[in-house]
């Protein structure tokens, strides 16, 4: 089967098109798949080529990012932008009519006639599924507090299988703060999709996964283990997901500092606790949690990983805007 044929044939199935993106809890093995095979598509042909092609020419994004973001606003908008749509940014709540007191589903009303897609970054738990209920034009979440972050959790995944070659049979050690951390939410339980998944949740007990999270887990057959220990928990890992301890979620500085400096990995341990073959992960930004001697160790996969954003929600813009007929169009013509 050439590769055209075999875009052709995981692009069939209407999995994507108009809908929301709101919670990994919506995704399927068959639907990653697709979007998976599509992306390793625009990565082979690249940047320079992606110019000349502009399959979303004439297509509008708007981008309204309510919270502090740098990488996952100029992902989304670089990705659209490189598919020959336009981009209308929002960048903070003191410059949209949020700051005068509109409602959340208000102003998705009103931004929902003006654009083809809404990606929303919002400090709010559930502001992504009430932006969805009050659209129209499809959402996808950047983001909503707490909560999730499901393309940070496709993107994630997509390294872990280009680094490790599979999705299943895998230990994955999260580190940091999980209380609060959105990309691990997502993460670990888009895991729940494969098979022989073992998390490790390496974390003080104030910072530990969410007790119903872990509950999940273990009703869907993921083994959960739950440590403090930093050495012990990265020892057997496949794959070592690094998170920084996000100041803006503690209520007090004294409360953040407690913290701070308590998992740092750096080249040392690295070579000496780790496989050798581990994959080191970090969603960024990164504070100390990651020393950069790390940098250049073969096994350090995370300025990688933002490079996977880029394409990855190249894919997602593409399925969830044209229709399968339309896309399998625009792919015969590269």
């Amino acid at each position: 089967m050439t590769e055209k044929q075999t875009i052709k044939s995981t692009i069939q199935a209407d999995t994507w098109n108009r809908k929301n993106v709101v919670s990994v809890s919506q995704f399927t093995e068959s639907a990653i798949d697709a979007l998976f095979e599509l992306t390793d598509r625009l990565k082979a042909m690249g940047r320079f080529q992606l110019r000349q092609w502009n399959p979303l020419s004439g297509y509008v994004l708007s981008n309204l990012f309510f919270e502090a973001s740098t990488r996952s606003r100029i992902s989304f908008a670089s990705a659209f932008q490189y598919l020959g749509g336009s981009v209308d940014n929002t960048v903070g709540v003191v410059f949209s009519s949020i700051s005068k007191g509109e409602s959340l589903s208000d102003t998705i009303r009103v931004v929902q006639g003006y654009v083809d897609v809404i990606v929303l970054r919002h400090f709010a738990v559930g502001s992504a599924r009430i932006a969805a209920d009050n659209s129209t034009t499809p959402i996808i979440n950047a983001g909503d507090g707490i909560g999730e972050h499901p393309t940070q959790a496709l993107l994630d995944l997509y390294t872990i299988y280009n680094e490790t070659k599979r999705l299943s049979d895998l230990t994955i050690a999260v580190v940091g703060d999980l209380q609060h951390g959105r990309t691990v939410h997502s993460l670990v339980h888009l895991m729940r999709l494969y098979t022989n998944i073992h998390i490790v949740a390496i974390a003080p007990n104030d910072l530990q996964l969410p007790a119903d999270s872990v509950h999940t887990l273990q009703v869907s057959g993921i083994r959960v283990t739950q440590t403090d220990d930093f050495k012990v928990g990265i020892a057997t890992a496949d794959v070592i997901y690094m998170t920084r301890l996000q100041r803006e979620r503690f209520q007090s500085e004294s409360d953040y500092e407690q913290f701070e400096q308590l998992y740092i990995l750096n080249r040392a341990l690295t070579e000496s606790v780790c496989k050798p073959d581990v994959v080191i992960m970090h969603p960024l930004p990164r504070t100390s949690e990651i020393n950069p001697d790390v940098d250049a160790l073969k096994q350090a996969a995370y300025f990688r990983q933002t490079d996977n954003g880029l394409y990855v929600r190249m894919a997602l813009f593409l399925l969830v805007l044209l229709s399968p007929s339309e896309l399998r169009n625009h792919l015969n013509t590269v």
